[in-house]
């Protein structure tokens, strides 16, 4: 925009010496409509991403709250669940991160057994198959009357609630923008700013060129933030901090259950 503009400027300010009244009209009743289409790009984008962060907050209290109510059922000497649990609790956030990232390795995992290894690599949807490992196991705790089964339904919450928190994840990242706006708004903005030199050069001549350049900071940069923020999951400055929730999670599971 910088070189476009100074182009404009030299050629009707210095080699055409034209000198004309510049009607920006057009440009004003223009703006006023990118206007709102950007303020609803922008909320669209920062409702995907805030959404997710509620998601990711809810999986953070669901896995203390599953992991307190744990600590209280089981007995103290049963080592074995603890460490189990323990140690697959946090596996379900670390790969419900890695799978909105694209696809779940083993070694992204705490695994340390290799039956539970070979599971996770022959899953398709692993944090589905973890969810389904835990319900299994609580369940199987309810048959051995290690659990009673008021137990096992105060226990239920939690994790029929890690299952709409994956999904409802999944439904953010499987949803973009509709292609046909997100670039409408573009071509918008394009058009815009290649027209505004034009109708301003008449009257403000050379002082144009800091003019566009700022108003194409704003409208430009508007778009920019939306396009950084409407995928909340991935690893960019701007997503969420889904690796250090994660590691948080396991944290503070393992204090409470070990």
């Amino acid at each position: 925009m910088l070189v476009y503009t100074t182009i404009i400027c030299i050629v009707v300010v210095t080699w055409l010496k034209l000198h004309f009244i510049s009607t920006l009209t057009m440009h004003q009743l223009l703006g006023i409509v990118l206007g709102l289409f950007l303020v609803f790009r922008t909320n669209t984008a920062y409702d995907r991403w805030w959404e997710g962060r509620k998601l990711w907050g809810s999986m953070v209290n669901n896995t203390r709250s599953l992991a307190i109510k744990l600590n209280s059922f089981l007995a103290t000497t049963d080592k074995e669940d603890r460490m189990w649990f323990a140690q697959m609790i946090p596996n379900l956030p670390a790969s419900l991160k890695e799978h909105l990232r694209g696809k779940v390795k083993p070694e992204d995992l705490d695994l340390v057994d290799e039956d539970m290894i070979r599971t996770i690599e022959k899953a398709k949807h692993v944090p589905n198959t973890i969810s389904t490992l835990l319900y299994n196991r609580v369940t199987n705790l309810f048959t051995k009357n290690r659990i009673t089964g008021e137990q096992l339904f105060i226990l239920d919450r939690e994790l029929k609630e890690f299952s709409e928190i994956v999904g409802a994840c999944e439904r953010i990242k499987n949803t973009p923008i509709p292609y046909s706006y997100s670039m409408y708004i573009k071509k918008f903005i394009f058009i815009y700013l290649i027209t505004l030199p034009i109708g301003l050069v008449g009257d403000e001549e050379y002082i144009t060129i800091p003019i566009v350049l700022i108003i194409s900071y704003v409208l430009l940069g508007v778009e920019l933030i939306a396009e950084e923020i409407e995928d909340p999951f991935g690893k960019d400055t701007n997503d969420l901090p889904t690796d250090e929730l994660s590691v948080k999670i396991k944290d503070n599971v393992r204090e409470i259950l070990l």
